[in-house]
Protein backbone atom coordinates (compact mmCIF):
# COMPACT_ATOMS: atom_id res chain seq x y z
CA UNK A 1 0.00 0.00 0.00
CA UNK A 2 1.64 3.08 -0.80
CA UNK A 3 0.76 6.20 1.03
CA UNK A 4 -2.23 7.92 -0.99
CA UNK A 5 -3.75 4.32 -0.51
CA UNK A 6 -3.39 4.39 3.20
CA UNK A 7 -4.89 8.20 3.26
CA UNK A 8 -7.69 6.98 1.14
CA UNK A 9 -8.44 3.41 3.25
CA UNK A 10 -8.32 6.21 6.38
CA UNK A 11 -10.66 8.71 5.40
CA UNK A 12 -13.16 5.87 3.93
CA UNK A 13 -12.93 4.02 7.81
CA UNK A 14 -13.76 7.59 9.38
CA UNK A 15 -16.51 8.61 7.59
CA UNK A 16 -18.15 5.38 8.28
CA UNK A 17 -16.80 5.03 11.75
CA UNK A 18 -18.42 8.63 12.63
CA UNK A 19 -21.19 8.42 10.27
CA UNK A 20 -20.67 11.56 8.28
CA UNK A 21 -20.07 12.24 4.65
CA UNK A 22 -16.82 12.97 3.21
CA UNK A 23 -18.50 16.90 2.47
CA UNK A 24 -19.69 17.54 5.81
CA UNK A 25 -16.13 16.77 7.42
CA UNK A 26 -14.74 19.07 4.63
CA UNK A 27 -17.00 21.85 5.46
CA UNK A 28 -16.79 21.53 8.96
CA UNK A 29 -12.95 21.77 8.76
CA UNK A 30 -13.34 24.55 5.93
CA UNK A 31 -12.60 22.99 3.12
CA UNK A 32 -13.94 22.58 -0.28
CA UNK A 33 -15.18 19.04 -0.71
CA UNK A 34 -13.48 18.83 -4.18
CA UNK A 35 -10.09 18.62 -1.94
CA UNK A 36 -11.19 15.03 -0.50
CA UNK A 37 -12.69 13.89 -3.52
CA UNK A 38 -9.91 14.46 -5.83
CA UNK A 39 -7.96 12.27 -3.83
CA UNK A 40 -10.48 9.66 -3.15
CA UNK A 41 -10.90 9.33 -7.07
CA UNK A 42 -6.99 9.46 -8.02
CA UNK A 43 -6.86 13.03 -9.01
CA UNK A 44 -4.21 14.24 -6.89
CA UNK A 45 -1.06 12.19 -6.17
CA UNK A 46 0.29 14.34 -3.85
CA UNK A 47 -1.94 15.94 -1.31
CA UNK A 48 -0.77 18.10 1.78
CA UNK A 49 -0.95 17.49 5.38
CA UNK A 50 -3.28 20.63 6.03
CA UNK A 51 -5.71 19.11 3.66
CA UNK A 52 -5.57 16.01 5.94
CA UNK A 53 -5.47 18.05 8.94
CA UNK A 54 -8.69 20.09 8.18
CA UNK A 55 -10.40 16.68 6.95
CA UNK A 56 -9.73 15.28 10.48
CA UNK A 57 -10.62 18.94 12.40
CA UNK A 58 -14.03 18.37 10.54
CA UNK A 59 -14.34 14.81 11.35
CA UNK A 60 -13.94 15.80 14.97
CA UNK A 61 -10.13 13.68 15.09
CA UNK A 62 -6.59 14.93 15.35
CA UNK A 63 -3.81 14.33 12.87
CA UNK A 64 -2.62 11.52 15.48
CA UNK A 65 -5.81 9.90 15.45
CA UNK A 66 -5.69 10.41 11.83
CA UNK A 67 -2.18 8.44 11.66
CA UNK A 68 -2.97 5.80 14.16
CA UNK A 69 -2.82 2.82 12.28
CA UNK A 70 0.01 0.11 11.41
CA UNK A 71 -0.45 0.95 7.53
CA UNK A 72 1.02 4.01 7.98
CA UNK A 73 4.13 2.50 9.33
CA UNK A 74 4.32 -0.35 6.09
CA UNK A 75 3.80 1.58 3.21
CA UNK A 76 5.66 1.38 0.24
CA UNK A 77 6.83 4.46 -0.70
Amino acid sequence: MNTNQAIIKRIEEIVKEKGITVCDACLKGGMSPSAIYDILKGRTKSLKVVTVKRFCEGAGITLKEFFDRDYFNDMED
